[in-house]
């Protein structure tokens, strides 16, 4: 079996498979494979099951540049989008590439030999099988797959029903005619608690503090006006730089008017619950809008749902759990026969792989994040991060692209590595995730960090990445090619 490829991906989700693409479509010659921890494509759309998940961006950015979104709902379920991500690697003969059951443990890099030696655990088991390859490409994303965040909460034990976490859903968890609570309020929740009261005795939807949400609509009409009069590919992109310059402009506006945008929520809010329901404080949040990442609710479903009594909205904090619930700091008692902790992710750096550059042991957080998809003094390695303002996707098939600009560039130029060095040492950083969501501040401390200033600095802008990545010279003053 070949160990030993010019590039290696890690992850055969939506950014492992898209950028398998743009690989073997630009770089023709090259080898490559992809190793894959668990046993099925899909990453994100494969590991999460619990009731409603979908998308929280618009499909027509949301899905690949290359293979246009043919179904009428822009907001999309998982099971439709890992269908797409399946339907990509087969199209397209990526399938072949993946081995699957193979979790990296361990990557070095050797300047002598230029190349990368990757260790990874089959199976599960101990036995470990070790690759080489000249590039390495990390599409794992940001999070742990093992586990999802949940805080100790006192009395937790006591509790007689199920406690679960979202990313820990069964299809044997049976909550039909249950009272639930769903302790969160980011997407997850937002995502749960309307599907859940669907079947459902009744669903709390238990916040400890609101987030800002947005109502929009699961079909786009002018999309789909699109597809009706023009070519497949030619609507597809249409409808997605039509949705790209929207997001960005709210992003904007958000940024730049915080309390125009604020008020603009609230009154969507306002006509759809009525004057008489309390916006304030289930739907007002302590932040501006962008300071995390705002909800989508499709088709109004949250709010019907309370409408028609079957959600509650409770902004409280929690005192203990009981053996029937959960008892506020308030002094009200919440019963339920299922409790769900849509209480946020485990943020990890590439996976929580151990890397070695030339014999010394990288620490995450002292890398700076280049151009968004490159570290300071780390050799032919690429980490894809989506956008945390817009689609995931938008930002993987940039990076994708401008890994196959780098190797051709390299091959082009007779040069075996490239690597971004950090001059300044002294430049201010932050964190490489500029949001204040508790997920990014308990990982603080060891996550990578971005500079004050480009190309150290993560604009989260597509169009300013998109000549960045794809148009601007490879060579400047804060990269090395070897």
């Amino acid at each position: 079996m070949t160990k030993h490829f010019d590039v290696l991906i890690i992850g055969a989700g939506l950014s492992g498979i898209g950028s398998a693409y743009h690989l073997q479509t630009n770089c023709p010659d090259k080898t490559y494979t992809i190793l894959e921890s668990r046993t099925a494509i899909g990453g994100t759309w494969d590991l999460f099951r619990y009731p409603g998940i979908r998308s929280d961006s618009d499909m027509y950015t949301f899905s690949y540049s290359f293979k246009p979104w043919k179904s009428k709902k822009t907001i999309s379920d998982g099971q439709m989008i890992l269908d797409y991500i399946k339907e990509t690697a087969q199209e397209f003969d990526i399938e072949k590439h993946i081995r699957f059951s193979h979790k990296v443990v361990e990557a070095e890099w050797s300047s002598k030999d230029a190349q990368w030696s990757i260790k990874s655990e089959v199976n599960n088991s101990k036995k470990v099988v070790t690759y080489t390859a000249n590039f390495l490409l990390v599409c794992s994303g940001y999070y742990d797959y093992e586990n999802g965040y949940t805080p100790k909460f006192e009395g937790m034990e006591t509790y007689c029903g199920e406690i679960v976490h979202p990313q820990k859903w069964r299809s044997s968890i049976d909550y039909t005619d249950k009272k639930v609570i769903v302790i969160g309020s980011g997407a997850t929740a937002i995502t749960l608690a309307p599907t859940l009261a669907k079947k459902a005795a009744h669903v709390t939807m238990l916040q400890r503090s609101p987030s800002y949400v947005l109502s929009v609509p699961s079909e786009d009409k002018i999309a789909n006006f699109l597809h009706r009069i023009v070519p497949s590919k030619i609507a597809h992109t249409l409808a997605r730089y039509k949705n790209i310059f929207q997001a960005m402009f709210f992003y904007s506006i958000s940024r730049k008017k915080p309390k125009k945008i604020k008020q603009y929520l609230s009154g969507l809010i306002k006509k759809e619950l009525g004057k008489d329901y309390a916006i304030d404080p289930h739907f007002n949040p302590r932040y501006n809008p962008w300071d995390q990442r705002v909800c989508i609710v499709p088709d109004n479903d949250l709010f019907k749902a309370i409408k028609e009594d079957k959600l509650t909205v409770v902004t409280d904090h929690i005192t203990t759990f009981n053996q029937k619930g959960i008892e506020l700091k308030s002094g009200k008692k919440l019963e339920a026969d299922l409790i769900i902790t849509a209480t946020g992710l485990q943020l990890k750096f590439a996976g929580g792989i151990n890397f070695i550059v030339d014999d010394q042991q990288l620490d995450p957080s002292k890398l700076i994040s280049y151009k968004g998809s490159m570290f300071s003094n780390v050799p032919n390695f690429v980490g894809i991060v989506g956008y945390t303002n817009a689609s995931w996707t938008l930002k993987s098939d940039l990076v994708g692209r401008y890994v196959c600009r780098l190797l051709n560039y390299m091959d082009k130029h007779d040069k075996t590595h490239c690597v971004p060095r950090l001059k300044n040492p002294k430049m201010e950083t932050i964190s490489a995730i500029d949001f204040s969501s508790s997920y990014v501040l308990r990982a603080l401390d060891y996550l990578p960090k971005q500079g004050a200033k480009f190309p150290w600095k993560l604009d989260q802008n597509y169009l300013k990445d998109t000549y960045s990545l794809k148009y601007s010279n490879l060579e400047d003053q804060f990269i090395e090619f070897i």
